[in-house]
């Protein structure tokens, strides 16, 4: 098999002839900048521009030579863009390192802070001294409330928040010819690859309101005020449906799976009930999984934090192919209760490498023990793509991940 025949044979729940794997096919899967350059280093590789792509969590851009070195098999449709050394101006990480940020991303140094803003001047996030990460410093809604709200300007508000207002190559903002830009970039990447393509678009139905409101303002208002709660997820539905249909059209021969967001667990399982859910969410769900797989010959996956096993049953019945990331620390998310349960019916993408206490913590060996075990618990049958819970973060030894895809490799499907 080629790295997209792996792939779709494991979403169609078919045993691949190994374990596909991923790193960086998404902005879940990624590797920390300042934990790029030291792996890069500790494997000998020749010097290369530190690319930073996610300006908020500052993810590197993975280069092919790495790609190849780990065997991974998914590639962003990002990465068919910004492909000339005039697109990326030089910038630091918070080490010291010297890296480079698109062209297009507004960074303003005030005192010891660094300021992301948008092309307007205003201020989406701050990253202080010491901190690996831009935190959120502006909720566009948050003093005036959901309770008499209209909805009438969201679509002008939605871009005002850190999290959707600092784009990232690639992102769904399509052209008025959808043969122009977009289409050209995605097209090019899919005819340089065999890779499976992933493409981004997001689509956040209980996040967004919390970038906008604030988080705990935003979940009081699930409880005091639920018909509003559904008239704004009808209205986020509406402005990404045309998005979605706009997108598509440009992208949709080009690319395997589309990703949507929405982090609906924490720690202790999910932040709502299943109720909840099957009121505020699962129905525009469901009608932008179903509109996304009419469009294109698309594969429908959902990063989503957390412990949301109670949530899964209503998530596969919306539409859901594949879930990420698999976060095997929860409660409810034992891996071998999940492929028990459920292994027939969705792809977990992700759950290979725990990096809350393993991948960061654990000595080599140790990490390649959790990785063996997690696959063979996961990957019989297909419906399984490997990669670690989340992102590799910026304290993780370049031991660890080597030993992590070592293991990957020794490890045959089952």
């Amino acid at each position: 098999m080629n790295s997209r025949e792996r792939v779709l044979a494991a979403l169609n729940h078919r045993p691949p002839d190994r374990v596909p794997v991923d790193l960086s096919g998404h902005r879940s899967s990624g590797i920390a900048a300042i934990a790029y350059a030291r792996l890069r280093r500790h494997l000998g590789l020749p010097e290369k521009p530190i690319r930073v792509y996610d300006m908020v969590q500052q993810l590197a851009i993975v280069d092919s030579d790495v790609l190849e070195l780990f065997g991974v098999d998914v590639v962003e449709m990002g990465r068919g863009f910004l492909t000339e050394d005039s697109q990326w101006k030089d910038w630091v990480l918070p080490d010291g390192t010297a890296c480079q940020v698109p062209y297009y991303i507004n960074l303003e140094k005030q005192g010891e802070d660094w300021v992301l803003l948008t092309d307007a001047g205003l201020e989406l996030g701050r990253q202080k001294k010491g901190v690996l990460y831009f935190e959120q410093t502006t909720w566009p809604l948050m003093e005036r409330g959901i309770a008499d709200d209209d909805f009438g300007d969201l679509a002008d508000v939605l871009g005002r928040t850190v999290w959707s207002g600092t784009p990232h190559p690639g992102a769904h903002i399509p052209p008025d010819d959808p043969d122009a830009e977009l289409a050209g970039g995605a097209r090019r990447l899919r005819e340089s690859t065999d890779r499976a393509v992933v493409g981004l678009f997001g689509g956040n139905l209980f996040e967004l309101p919390q970038w906008l409101y604030g988080m705990d303002n935003y979940l009081m208002y699930m409880g005091l005020y639920p018909d509003q709660v559904i008239r704004l997820s009808e209205a986020l539905c509406a402005i990404y449906m045309k998005s979605l249909e706009q997108w598509l059209a440009a992208v949709g021969p080009y690319i395997d799976v589309v990703l949507f967001g929405d982090d609906l667990g924490g720690q202790n399982g999910p932040l709502m009930s299943p109720d909840m859910y099957r009121r505020y969410y699962k129905p525009y769900h469901k009608r932008l999984w179903t509109r996304a797989k009419e469009l294109a010959d698309v594969k429908v996956q959902l990063h989503c934090c957390g412990g949301v096993r109670e949530l899964l049953p209503d998530l596969i019945d919306a539409g859901l192919d594949a879930i990420n990331p698999v976060q095997i620390t929860c409660r409810g998310m034992d891996a071998a209760g999940l492929k028990r349960d459920f292994g027939d019916r969705i792809t977990f993408w992700g759950g290979g490498c725990d990096t809350q206490a393993v991948l960061g913590r654990a000595s080599p060996d140790a990490v390649q023990r959790h990785v063996r075990q997690q696959i063979e618990t996961l990957s019989p049958g297909g419906g399984f793509v490997f990669q670690q819970v989340h992102n590799v973060l910026a304290n993780v030894p370049p031991e660890n991940i080597v030993a992590m895809f070592e293991a990957v490799h020794q490890t045959p499907a089952e």
